[in-house]
């Protein structure tokens, strides 16, 4: 009996989280599994579950997710989250968000993703401002408005590479030149950033 009750009890939280907003804040961070073909690839590499994310932002009363897919472009939270594998998703805020996130603050933050909208999504995770990928984008955002690092870049070669699924993914990128010493972030440094609270787990 205890056991149907429990079902029952998550179906409910389930249907009534699945219809109404997530009380979020502009600037809030949020993680997902990815469905995409280097998902996989990518949680190898970074020891993580996680292998996307993007920024929340609120416009007009309508939640958004400012993502670095093809083209860098603003995506309807719900969108977002039902994209993601079974819909699991981590919601991270700045510590002392209220004292950092301001108005202007925020107006700086939509000036720089104004600069990188339209972007493509860069297939080498290379650090230039030519094309993003969605942790460099997140990363470079806080850094340029914010003056803030959410964490400290490695190098590609730093990460674990071993595995075959990140090989032929590496394979398939570089060819045989790998930039071992290029500078990276990862969903998952930014995920263990001390600078950040988890606000929503599901």
């Amino acid at each position: 009996m205890n056991k149907i009750l429990n079902i029952l009890f998550l179906a409910v939280v389930g249907f009534s989280c699945s219809h109404q907003d997530l009380e979020v804040k502009n600037g809030d961070i949020i993680f997902q599994t990815s469905l995409s073909s280097q998902s996989q690839a990518i949680q190898m590499a970074t020891k993580s579950k996680w292998s996307h994310m993007g920024i929340i932002l609120v416009i007009n009363g309508e939640q958004f997710v400012y993502e670095a897919i093809e083209p860098v472009q603003f995506t309807p939270l719900r969108t977002w989250i039902d994209r993601g594998k079974d819909k699991q998703f981590v919601i991270k805020r700045l510590k002392n968000s209220e004292e950092y996130l301001v108005i202007d603050a925020v107006e700086k933050m939509k000036s720089i993703m104004d600069s990188f909208k339209g972007k493509h999504y860069d297939l080498l995770f290379d650090w230039s401002d030519d094309k993003m990928y969605c942790s460099e984008l997140v990363w470079k955002i806080y850094d340029r408005a914010l003056e803030i690092k959410l964490c400290e870049l490695q190098h590609l070669k730093e990460f674990d590479l071993s595995a075959p699924v990140v090989k032929n993914k590496m394979r398939e990128r570089y060819g045989e030149n790998i930039p071992y010493e290029s500078l990276v972030v990862s969903p998952e440094q930014i995920y263990q950033s001390n600078l950040l609270e988890t606000v929503y787990n599901n």
